[in-house]
């Protein structure tokens, strides 16, 4: 079995932990590939599992790859809440033995397509439309399956995926959605409206956003920054082709899962 490790370069930690992730594979005879230069094992190519080492960050990088590669990933959490990550850095032994053994499941989560000036981007999280000049609001028309919905003045608009709602859209005011559940939720940053809710939208919806003043916006999937929004073009959003695939090595439900890493109980 061959592992590939995508690791926050920002973070010595990561670095570090990476290292002891290489050894002990080496130790159960798994082999490790990784871009991460100092770690200095062979090039990613395509490994069985992809492994992420970090926040949730690292895991959307990883999850980007694995689109690319087709592969399942696991995030070990270096972060500080960590919803994406499966694993903690110190069950890494039992963790390693039993990907060697085969013994987890992998689900699929569904993706987000964003489509802007004729390239399509998609992500895990959510698709992001922000105000560039920090002094004035942003004036969106949106379009779902192609009728007309709401005209928004707000900082910006999140559409998210439910596994996203605990990402950017939660911090925007939106709710919390079991990923079981499938859904592309509409979350306005700060609105300036008398509707500012959050809404959710079933999986298969078309979601057409415009510029309505002359005042461009930047539009970004799972944090990396894809182009401007202006009066001169649309942004498409919709359900993406591809399905993103998560390692899972023991199951349990969204509710407890909220409890223990929102400190809950």
């Amino acid at each position: 079995m061959r592992l590939g490790l995508i690791v926050n370069d920002n973070r010595t930690e990561a670095g570090e932990f990476a290292t002891r992730i290489a050894g002990v594979a080496d130790d159960l005879g798994i082999e490790c590939t990784s871009d991460h230069a100092p770690l200095g094992l062979p090039a990613l190519g395509t490994p069985d599992i992809l492994v992420a080492v970090g926040g949730d960050g690292t895991v959307l990088e990883a999850v980007g790859t694995g689109l690319l590669l087709d592969r399942p990933l696991v995030g070990f959490n270096l972060g500080t809440l960590g919803f994406l990550a499966e694993a903690e850095p110190e069950d890494l032994v039992p963790v390693l033995e039993r990907l060697m053994k085969g013994d987890y499941s992998i689900v699929e989560r569904p993706t987000l397509r964003a489509q802007l000036d004729g390239v399509a981007e998609a992500g895990v999280n959510d698709v992001v439309i922000e105000k560039i000049d920090s002094q004035r609001l942003v004036v969106l028309d949106v379009l779902v399956d192609g009728n007309p919905f709401l005209t928004y003045r707000a900082d910006g608009i999140v559409f998210a995926t439910t596994t996203g709602s605990t990402a950017y859209a939660f911090s925007a005011g939106g709710p919390l959605v079991d990923p079981l559940v499938e859904a592309i939720l509409m979350v306005p940053v700060a609105p300036h409206s008398l509707f500012g809710r959050p809404v959710i939208l079933p999986p298969t919806a078309l979601v057409e956003c415009r510029v309505a003043a002359n005042r461009p916006v930047r539009v970004s999937v799972d944090g990396r920054q894809v182009g401007t929004l202006g009066v001169e073009n649309s942004l498409h959003i919709s359900t993406g082709d591809q399905r993103s695939q998560f390692i899972i090595l023991d199951e349990e439900p969204f509710t407890s899962r909220l409890t223990r890493k929102f400190g809950l109980s």
